[in-house]
């Protein structure tokens, strides 16, 4: 690899430094490491809630993509295998430890900048406010409730912001099926909060 790759590395796509990684250039992966750590472990601590828990598995995310760099085909967007990996791994811990958890949605220090919005500050009244925040613990109590088929998809579809082709590479599910829990899901959690649970 010649110096202007080496000075340019960080302005490459995510599968451009995947590629380099997959043709023997391990500076590369510590660009990896270095993009998705924090979101990785962001995102397995929205499921257990457990910071220890968060960074092996985040560690051991990583440690599959050294292991498995050349299972990693460029037909789909390294993100997105790199979540899946992550994913199953956190299924696989929920297996073992049945300690499943969900995260509050409203914790502003574990969103992820990469899949959350930025929102606009409104000024809402104090009553306003008050209203809102009811309403969110309402939905966090009914998100709880809810079977983890809907739970988890619902958490990457409306707080991740994944796309259903996103999550559908990462679940393995069908798009039809994937839609269906995202809808059902969401008629369960509605009648749960109007029921006010």
């Amino acid at each position: 690899m010649n110096t202007i790759q080496l000075a340019h590395l960080r302005t490459y796509s995510d599968e451009d430094v995947m590629e380099l990684f997959q043709g023997g250039y391990d500076e590369a992966f510590n660009e990896i490491v270095s993009r998705y750590r924090d979101r990785i472990e962001h995102f397995i601590y929205r499921y257990t809630r457990n910071h220890l828990d968060s960074e092996d598995l985040a560690q051991e995310t990583f440690f599959r993509v050294y292991r498995s760099k050349h299972s990693y085909e460029r037909i789909a967007r390294f993100s997105t295998w790199l979540y899946t990996i992550a994913n199953n791994l956190i299924r696989s811990h929920y297996r073992k430890s049945s300690r499943f958890q969900l995260t509050s949605i409203n914790e502003e220090d574990v969103l992820d900048a990469a899949y959350m919005p930025e929102l606009a500050d409104t000024c809402a009244a104090p009553d306003q406010q008050v209203h809102e925040r009811q309403m969110i613990s309402r939905v966090e109590l009914a998100l709880k409730r809810i079977p983890s088929e809907f739970s988890e998809i619902l958490i990457m579809r409306e707080v991740q912001n994944l796309t259903y082709e996103e999550i559908m590479e990462i679940t393995g599910l069908p798009m039809g099926t994937v839609k269906s829990r995202i809808n059902r899901g969401r008629v369960r959690i509605q009648e749960l909060v109007e029921n006010e649970l």
